[in-house]
Order: C-alpha cells, then structure tokens, then sequence
C-alpha cells in the first residue's frame, strides 16, 4: 500500500512537471509569434525607408548627415539579422530615431509636405508605425506573461535546468522616447 502512495505522489509530480513545461513551451512560442509580427512591419518599414530618403533627398539635398544617419541605421538593422535579440531591437531603435530626424528635416520644407509621393510614403509609413506600436505592445505582454511564468514558484524550478531565462522588452530607443516627449513646435 505505501508503494502505491509513493507512485501516486512521484506521478503527481512529474505530471505537474510536465504541465509546468508544457505551459513555459507555449508562452515561450506565443513571444516569438509575437516577434514575428513586429517583424513583418518592420520590414515593410525597412523597405519603405529608401523610397522616402530618395523623396526628401530632392528637396532637401544638402541635408546629408541626417540621410547618413538614416542610411547607417537601416545597415544596422540589416547586420542585425531576424529574431527578437537585443542587438536587433538596438538596431531597430536606432533606426526609429533617425527617421525622426529625417521627419524634422520634412518639416523645414512646405514644398516636400506638399509632394503627393511625400503625403503617399508618410501615409504609408504612419499607417506602418502605428502597426508596430500595436505589434509591439502585444510581443510585451507575451514577454511579461512569459518573464512572469519563469519566475514563479514551482514552474522556476523547471525553467532554468531546462533552458527557460527571462526575455528583453522591445523598447523604444532614446531617440524615439525623446521625440515623442517633446511637444510639436506649431507655426502659422
């Protein structure tokens, strides 16, 4: 009878084992699909940017750093390769960031504003930011519910022999941050 009860209890265990993995497999699963949606903007982004430089570039010619900059940054993103890791995210940010340059730039040019392309690729692009904000908001709950499996009591018990760490957040760069906490400067 006391085998039986030791059996009973060793299969309870490796049953709740087995459900503690099972569970951390799937959030783990439904981060990276998380990822792969931010990924599909943001390679429509990526692939949106050279058409828009080439826009700015005949209006604004002589404002090279900031193409530069723009350029530098989708290389970056483009030695980064896929996947969620952080030199990738780091690389995106950057990106981000000097696109808000390029912004600023279109913003000193009524005639650029005005360019039917221009209007088409902003549209575009905005449409665009808008999706990866929403895509990156979705791939931080997956990864908080993910970083929050790992760390709990008994599933953290399991997680670290088999593999299972806690995951970065895709935040936004410095640059990014910045231009969305300083207030749009109105003229008329």
């Amino acid at each position: 009878m006391d085998l039986w009860i030791v059996l009973a209890v060793l299969a309870g265990i490796a049953g709740l084992m087995v459900l503690l993995f099972n569970r951390l497999v799937a959030l783990r699963q439904s981060r990276s699909n998380a990822f792969s949606d931010i990924d599909v903007q943001l390679k429509q982004r990526y692939d949106l940017i050279p058409q828009l430089v080439e826009t700015v570039k005949g209006y604004a010619g002589h404002e090279k750093q900031i193409f530069e900059r723009v350029t530098e940054a989708r290389a970056k993103v483009g030695q980064a390769g896929g996947g969620a890791g952080e030199t990738r995210m780091k690389a995106e940010g950057l990106l981000g960031g000097a696109m808000m340059g390029l912004f600023a730039v279109a913003e000193n040019y009524p005639s650029l504003k005005a360019d039917q392309n221009f209007q088409r690729l902003m549209a575009e692009l905005s449409d665009i930011e808008n999706k990866i904000a929403a895509a990156r908001r979705f791939f931080n709950n997956a990864t908080s519910e993910y970083n929050t499996a790992v760390q709990q009591f008994p599933a953290n018990l399991i997680a670290g022999p088999m593999g299972f760490k806690t995951e970065a957040f895709f935040e936004l760069s410095a640059a990014e941050t910045e231009a969305l906490n300083k207030a749009p400067e109105v003229k008329f």
